[in-house]
């Protein structure tokens, strides 16, 4: 199974694309992040937070791998299907949270808005740093932002 060339078969491609869910037309980084929150809810819930930032943390490093690996393989430097630079960005943002379905919905469109916004440093490290790294580490950066307003928005509604 593939989609425009993207090689499900190949194991970094099916990391990268988040197992096919960056082929989904429209919008693949908001896809992405929207299939990350079950998978972190219930990481949170089971493991607590440890657990969701172990897990934010192997996404991290297996997604520098590849998605250099599938930007390569696809000759552009950060296509649009590789998303799981927002499953990390996106887990890394619901740590400053307990699990909520108020505030994880909160966390997922304030991470939106940092990746799509890009404020300083997302937008250097989005235009300076190649590769698999600079794929992951632009949502990394993002999540920082949204994990700072995400946990703002729980002190002022009394959920943190």
């Amino acid at each position: 199974m593939s989609g425009g060339g993207w090689r499900l078969r190949d194991p970094a491609v099916l990391l990268a694309t988040w197992f096919g869910v960056g082929l989904l037309p429209w919008m693949p980084g908001t896809w992405g992040s929207l299939a990350a929150l079950p998978i972190a809810w219930v990481i949170h819930v089971t493991l607590g937070w440890p657990g969701l930032a172990v897990a934010a943390i192997a996404v991290f490093a297996v997604g520098v791998w590849c998605a250099g690996a599938a930007a390569a393989a696809m000759d552009r430097d950060d296509p649009g299907p590789v998303v799981i630079d927002e499953v990390a960005g996106q887990w890394l943002t619901l740590l400053a949270v307990p699990a909520d379905p108020l505030l994880y919905a909160i966390g997922f469109a304030l991470f939106r808005l940092a990746d799509i916004v890009k404020p300083w440093p997302v937008s250097w490290a989005d235009r300076e740093v190649g590769g698999g790294l600079g794929i992951m580490l632009d949502d990394v950066l993002a999540a920082g932002y949204a994990g700072a307003a995400l946990y703002g928005v729980a002190m002022a509604l009394g959920l943190r």
